[in-house]
């Protein structure tokens, strides 16, 4: 396919309705006024900003973070909130990571302290999120069984009105290595509104537009690959693609999305590609660090603050023979004969494989996504169980370009 350029048609907001404008501050930091001296014993520090960008990066106690900010703010202030809290699995465990067996300890923060002590954690941040949620916003949480029984509960508790639960569906999900449970592959998510009152924004044509029909709770999304955690990873790292799909049904462009679990700052990374704005938390000066290197990378956040062009393309290679894969070769030519465009400067180039088991392109489930040099390379980097599903290759190469500036 030729080389096209893609404009993504995100609902749009005009700058003037940004809330909480202030002369010198065009954009308005959330969190104007509540950050005290860099070298201070606080419960609150700015991190990193960007207010041109739209994004703030705080270090904290989520808690006491959202209790400074529901104190200045106590209308509300957040459209949205993506949430992914602990789910207090680090208690002695065995999983399977990259083949080996390895122990669940993400940290101290994914203890349980017993179910009591745990609910009791998940009521007051839950609590304070609903206080910092706009009349009219939303909030989405992550939880596998272990937490997501409780997030419920306390959600209605406290008065939320949740609107889906949702399946996020992993095509490639870690062995049970016992060999006594059934293979963990799915998470739930929750979405409700701030309360039974609310009008939810849900964005219903732009879903339709992702399956051609009324789009289901089942979701299905690989886990985040390397090209997602070049700069660092974060033990329960979510994929953009899923935050993407969450922010893209409940937001417009210009909105603005908190975390307060923040971890390597997928929400954020997510919030500015999509045009939205982003408020961060997170406790970890590691994982703050990790965020703020994909945040401020030239080819991770190029297209949310200036205009580019993306151009893509997109060659199948089906049913063949993948031993002689280097015959087979649909031959396209190489991104960087193409003109480059004179008003912009290339800042981001990618060829990824998408491996497919499908009888048919437009029925196919992903079984594995790599980025690699050739083909032939990411034939051979893939694991042999994916080899033997794989009946079709997808090559996706894209360019980012940004505007030059003067």
């Amino acid at each position: 396919m030729a080389a096209a350029a893609v404009d993504k048609p995100y609902p749009q907001r005009e700058v003037d309705e940004f809330p909480g404008r202030r002369d010198g501050d065009p954009k308005g930091n959330p969190f104007d006024g509540l950050v005290m001296a860099e070298d201070a014993l606080q419960p609150l520090k700015l991190a990193y900003r960007d207010d041109a960008a739209g994004v703030w990066l705080y270090q904290g106690d989520c808690l006491e973070v959202l209790d400074a900010f529901n104190q200045r703010h106590p209308e509300g202030r957040f459209d949205a909130i993506f949430a992914d809290p602990p789910y207090f699995l680090s208690n002695g465990g065995i999983t399977c990571h990259a083949g080996k067996m390895v122990r669940v300890d993400k940290g101290d923060w994914d203890k349980s302290q017993g179910p009591e002590l745990n609910h009791e954690f998940n009521r007051e941040w839950l609590k304070r999120c609903q206080r910092a949620l706009k009349p009219d916003g939303t909030i989405w949480v992550t939880g596998t069984h272990h937490v997501i029984f409780s997030i419920g509960y306390a959600m209605q508790q406290l008065g939320f009105k949740i609107l889906n639960d949702v399946a996020w569906e992993k095509p490639n999900p870690p062995p049970n290595l016992s060999c006594r449970y059934f293979t963990h592959s799915t998470e739930t998510i929750l979405w409700a509104a701030k309360n039974e009152k609310s009008k939810h924004r849900f964005n219903y044509q732009e879903m339709r537009k992702v399956t051609g029909k009324q789009m289901k709770t089942v979701w299905r999304f690989t886990a985040p690959g390397s090209d997602e955690k070049r700069f660092g990873k974060h033990p329960t790292q979510k994929p953009v693609a899923l935050i993407e799909r969450c922010l893209l049904a409940s937001t417009l462009s210009g909105d603005l999305v908190l975390d307060p679990f923040m971890g390597s700052g997928t929400t954020l990374l997510t919030a500015l590609r999509t045009g939205r704005r982003g408020v961060g938390v997170e406790m970890e000066r590691e994982y703050i660090s990790v965020a703020a290197r994909r945040l401020w990378s030239p080819f991770e956040n190029a297209f949310a603050v200036l205009p580019v062009r993306i151009l893509t393309r997109i060659s199948i290679f089906k049913e063949i023979d993948l031993d002689l894969l280097t015959e087979l070769i649909d031959p396209i030519g190489a991104m960087a004969n193409e003109p480059q465009p004179k008003a912009f400067e290339r800042v981001f180039q990618e060829t990824k494989f998408v491996f497919l088991s499908c009888a048919r392109v437009d029925a196919a489930s992903v079984v594995h996504t790599t980025v690699d040099v050739s083909i032939s390379d990411a034939w051979e980097h893939a694991p042999t169980v994916t080899r033997r599903e794989t009946t079709h290759i997808v090559r996706c190469e894209t360019e980012i370009f940004r505007v030059k500036q003067g």
